[in-house]
């Protein structure tokens, strides 16, 4: 692994997990890196479902598909990712990936939260098919607090491990509070 940023360390297992023909979820669109990600590797028999609440998230996304050339199998949704049990079946998802914090570049005081990051995760749970993957980039710090980042990881070391294999990492020799990879497989 060339770039060790923790986008970078969630890629590497995503592109393990997704194949062409494959249903995704990009939970947090952004600046749409993920999506692309996951459209490239879905291909065009393949489907991505992408979220943000921001309208300049959905335009970064289309911007940078677009000039990707990326594959049309992809539909961005300016809705939040509590929502996404609307627009998929459960057990149908093979990826579903999450950015937890703000949108970079962006206004600070639009993060994510923990009540909501907790009801979308429960979602994510039920889409995700069996060997399905979750993947999560939880940023913490000065902008996006902590009480997120607790709650997040409250959650998931109280996953059943019977159904739920759940792989924390950290940058254990960065300070000002690097971010936290996570990887969930539901078994």
């Amino acid at each position: 692994m060339e770039n060790l940023q923790i986008t970078q360390w969630c890629a590497h297992f995503i592109r393990r997990q997704v194949q062409p023909g494959d249903f995704c979820i990009d939970a947090t669109m952004g600046n749409g890196n993920d999506t692309l990600l996951l459209s490239s590797l879905c291909g065009p028999s393949g489907r991505v479902l992408a979220f943000d609440i921001q309208e300049t998230a959905l335009n970064n996304t289309k911007e940078r598909l677009h000039k990707a050339d990326a594959p049309s199998n992809y539909t961005l949704i300016l809705d939040s990712h509590v929502h996404m049990g609307q627009y998929a079946s459960p057990g149908s998802v093979s990826c579903i990936v999450f950015n937890f914090g703000y949108l970079p570049g962006g206004d600070h005081k639009m993060a994510t939260r923990k009540a909501t990051s907790i009801q979308a995760l429960n979602q994510a749970l039920s889409l995700l098919k069996k060997g399905g993957l979750l993947s999560l980039c939880i940023y913490s710090g000065g902008d996006s607090g902590f009480s997120e980042r607790d709650a997040i990881l409250s959650w998931l070391k109280a996953l059943p491990s019977r159904q739920y294999l759940v792989i924390k990492s950290d940058y254990y020799n960065r300070p000002n509070h690097p971010p936290i990879p996570v990887l969930v497989i539901r078994l």
